[in-house]
């Protein structure tokens, strides 16, 4: 499996403040990349990131982090830097966790990296579809919102990948900070569109799909934590017959009670049949950030190891849940982790 997308360098103040701290942690993220190291770290598939990077010391710092996780970094660009950034930098994202009423905040930085910069034509996609075989394509909103270009660089992979019969994932993604100075939701909304009909797997929380893609959806309650399996299946067939090509539409569904207490569930819609992950109430939450990509890795596993739709929803949300119990964007939980979470509600210590 491959990713298409920007890796950032996460700062972490762990219990502490963005504007106060005194120090940070740092660890590697980014939505797309997210999914490929969950593949790596925790199934044991081979994958690789597309993406590039200031050749500078914090990009070379990335690039140890990503040497820890596993992903292939052979179709990674390093970028000359000029020195000071006035060309091309690297991607910083503060985060907050937050606590109890206090929800967690993040901070990008991340203008003129070098990964926006991409352009359709610089990456040698027949050689990475048609001649290495890679089986699964991800990318996303995300790496979409960083530039005008990089929708088109999307594009233009996949379809490479339908030439190849590649599978293709997209993971919707929407963040209001992303699109907020270059067309908000309605610029979203093109570019989301657009690229849709190339989607066979739609990936996404319930209100990206309005936010994103501008499809309605009713039938959640008051807290967002259920969604009625007729509106649902309602929504996912009108997204399906404007986009034919979509086989797998899965979501994630969170009822945030408090910044560390979340009831976490999640739902998939594939060959006109309708499959849910039982709702953990009262997950509790050490990070939150990255539990969507955890939920799509585990989900493209299931997937890619020809399990039905039911296991690989439930494999999605297991995992899903496991990391947000550990710090960092990405993932540390194990396998047998996963199928014991899938089976099990209980957290008796192993020995």
């Amino acid at each position: 499996m491959v990713s298409l997308g920007e890796v950032m360098l996460r700062l972490d103040p762990g219990d502490q403040r963005i504007s106060t701290t005194r120090e940070f942690r740092v660890w590697e993220g980014g939505g797309e990349y997210n999914v490929a190291r969950g593949l790596r770290r925790c199934f044991g598939m081979d994958t690789a990131i597309i993406t590039a990077l200031a050749d500078n010391p914090v990009g070379r710092l990335v690039e140890d982090l990503m040497l820890q996780g596993g992903v292939s970094q052979k179709y990674v660009r390093w970028v000359p830097y000029d020195g000071v950034g006035r060309n091309v930098r690297n991607g910083l994202n503060f985060t907050e966790r937050g606590f109890g009423l206090r929800g967690a905040i993040g901070c990008s930085d991340r203008g003129h990296t070098a990964v926006s910069q991409l352009k359709p034509g610089e990456i040698d996609w027949e050689q990475i579809f048609s001649k290495e075989g890679a089986r699964w394509f991800h990318t996303g909103g995300i790496f979409c919102a960083l530039s005008e270009t990089t929708p088109l660089v999307a594009q233009e992979a996949m379809e490479a990948a339908k030439r190849s019969g590649t599978i293709i994932s997209y993971d919707l993604n929407y963040r209001p900070s992303l699109w907020k100075s270059i067309g908000g939701k309605s610029k979203a909304q093109e570019v989301n569109r657009r690229l849709a009909k190339f989607v066979d797997v739609m990936i996404g929380n319930e209100e990206d799909f309005t936010a994103a893609l501008g499809f309605s959806v009713s039938g959640l309650d008051e807290h967002h934590s259920k969604l009625d399996a007729a509106s649902f299946r309602k929504m996912m067939g009108g997204v399906v017959r404007e986009y034919p090509s979509i086989s797998v539409i899965a979501t994630t569904l969170r009822n945030a009670k408090t910044a560390t207490v979340n009831d976490w569930g999640a739902l998939c819609y594939c060959d006109n049949n309708f499959y849910g992950a039982p709702v953990r109430e009262n997950l509790e939450i050490y990070d939150r950030v990255g539990g969507g990509d955890s939920f799509a890795s585990g989900l493209i596993y299931g997937f890619l190891s020809g399990k039905d739709p039911q296991w690989s929803v439930e494999c999605g949300a297991a995992h899903g849940a496991l990391a947000m119990t550990t710090p960092g964007d990405t993932t540390m939980a194990t396998l047998p982790e996963v199928l014991q979470a899938m089976t099990a509600r209980t957290a008796r210590i192993e020995r």
